[in-house]
């Protein structure tokens, strides 16, 4: 299949190298164009703007930071809406707002292409070997036509509807329920340490006899050992995620007071200087709270 994929950072690169080795087409965008460079020494071929590698394709995958990097490389004179032929899908595996979902899918309708949201769950050894969770919403046909491509980047797909903001919705309510976990073990380990309890011990026993879960397995893992580079994912994108969370809350009157609470101290993390190192950081900032660390 003719792909265009937009965006090779820590997700974006491994997941673009599994697209190449499977045989598809590849041609690739990335602002720094040394990592296009790099898939171009594996076969793709390097593009010099978002418009360039959307022309012919008939996927586009966009795997960016933020909405303003979508906004960035989607929108203006060289921007992949104006290259995607009439027909074609754009497949949108980024962490961004619901809001931004709605347009882009408004926009592709108008043009005669389709949309679908298709964000993931899992950090960059999770691309790297192809076991990402990928949450879908879009046309059902579109989203089978796009099923090949998700089956070698991923373990499994996930559909919630038709509207594709509702997979946004999906990922950013995962992604809360994440800092909402980080929080929690942040306070407690934070706790446990106060009366000496070795918290690598804490964690042997709340996840082999209470909890029995990956995430808490292995965000713990980085918080008892204060592993907090180099980042699977920055402190500055879980402050983002929140954020459009709580967006996404006010648009239908859902209170989210926890979030509120998460923001906050995702902020006083970003004071501190802290946006680039690991979002399970937000823990970190417990242990300073109670005195442990500087």
């Amino acid at each position: 299949m003719k792909i265009a994929f937009i965006g090779l950072g820590s997700m974006g690169l491994p997941m673009a190298t599994n697209l190449l080795k499977a045989g598809h087409d590849l041609i690739v965008y990335n602002r720094t164009r040394s990592r296009a460079d790099e898939l171009a020494k594996q076969g793709a071929r390097a593009a010099g703007s978002p418009r360039e590698a959307a022309a012919g394709s008939e996927v586009l995958i966009t795997m960016l930071a933020d909405d303003a990097a979508v906004e960035s490389v989607m929108f203006g004179d060289q921007g992949a809406l104006l290259g995607l032929p009439r027909g074609a899908i754009h497949a949108s595996m980024s962490t961004i707002g619901h809001a931004l979902s709605r347009r882009l899918n408004g926009e592709h309708q108008t043009r005669g292409q389709s949309y679908i949201a298709a964000p993931v769950f899992g950090r960059p050894e999770a691309a790297q070997a192809a076991k990402l969770w990928i949450v879908a919403a879009g046309a059902a046909q579109a989203i089978e036509r796009c099923r090949p491509l998700f089956d070698v980047m991923g373990q499994g797909v996930e559909v919630v509807g038709d509207d594709p903001p509702r997979a946004n919705v999906v990922k950013l309510a995962g992604n809360f329920i994440l800092a909402c976990a980080l929080e929690a073990m942040g306070e407690a380990f934070a706790l446990v340490r106060k009366y000496g309890v070795d918290p690598s011990r804490f964690l042997e026993i709340v996840n082999g006899r209470l909890v029995r879960s990956p995430i808490y397995e292995n965000y713990g893992n980085l918080i008892a050992s204060r592993r907090w580079e180099p980042a699977g994912f920055k402190l500055r994108h879980g402050l983002k995620d929140v954020r459009l969370a709580l967006a996404a809350g006010d648009e239908v009157n859902a209170p989210m007071p926890i979030a509120s609470l998460v923001r906050d101290h995702y902020l006083a993390a970003m004071a501190r200087g802290w946006g680039d190192i690991d979002w399970a950081a937000l823990a970190r900032l417990s242990a300073v709270n109670a005195g442990l660390e500087e």
